[in-house]
């Protein structure tokens, strides 16, 4: 095969390993994501309560594991953020096995999917390290997670400048993903497609700021 002209870390977090937190696991975690919420600045908003916690697929890269969250709240706005931790080593015994390291980040948006009919994908992002590329340039590898909002999708793609850099297929109706963003002046899109591989969907992070510059 001829040489990659586009030299970018692609799939570099492990896919899902397990189901959607539930019972002790989804206490713990919703703990940790509830205290990372109660630091959010408000910006003198009224957040209100934090509804029902929905988990996305988790995602692990550089030994920790991130575990996305939303949450609706009583005022209407949208907490979003995620949970990582060092997942622990099966083989070996006592406390070893167990997560550790909990770490957690939380904020808010005002936007929301039943304000924007016209929104194909719900998406939230964060961003969790960096890599760097050729000549110092650097990759913002960004958490995105979210749900589709047409129906038929079955798996979504990070695309950087027309190349795959990650996929994930849907669990529940939800995805997450880890790719590089804002390399050498490309930005990701989130594309959704069917089982047999038509594209339904796609979005950028960056289509609200482009309308505005325009």
């Amino acid at each position: 095969m001829p040489p990659e002209t586009r030299f970018i870390t692609r799939f570099a977090a492990e896919p899902p390993q397990g189901p959607l937190p539930t019972g002790r696991w989804a206490a713990t975690l919703q703990a940790e994501f509830l205290a990372a919420c109660l630091r959010v600045d408000a910006e003198d908003e009224d957040l209100g309560e934090p509804g029902e916690i929905q988990w996305y697929p988790d995602r692990t890269w550089w030994g920790r594991t991130y575990v996305p969250a939303t949450a609706r709240t009583s005022s209407g706005f949208e907490l979003f953020g995620y949970v990582s931790f060092l997942p622990g080593d099966p083989h070996a015994e006592g406390a070893d096995q167990e997560p550790s390291g909990f770490e957690s980040s939380a904020d808010f948006t005002p936007e929301t999917a039943e304000q924007n009919p016209d929104w194909k994908l719900d998406l939230c992002e964060d961003v969790v390290g960096g890599w760097r590329g050729e000549q110092g340039h650097r990759a913002a590898m960004t958490l995105v997670w979210g749900r589709p909002l047409v129906r038929g999708g079955a798996i979504v793609t990070a695309e950087l400048a027309d190349l795959a850099v990650d996929q994930c297929a849907l669990l529940d109706d939800r995805f997450t993903l880890l790719a590089p963003d804002d390399y050498r002046g490309d930005f990701l899109d989130i594309k959704l497609f069917s089982v047999r591989g038509e594209e339904l969907a796609s979005e950028s992070l960056y289509e609200e700021d482009d309308a505005d510059e325009g």
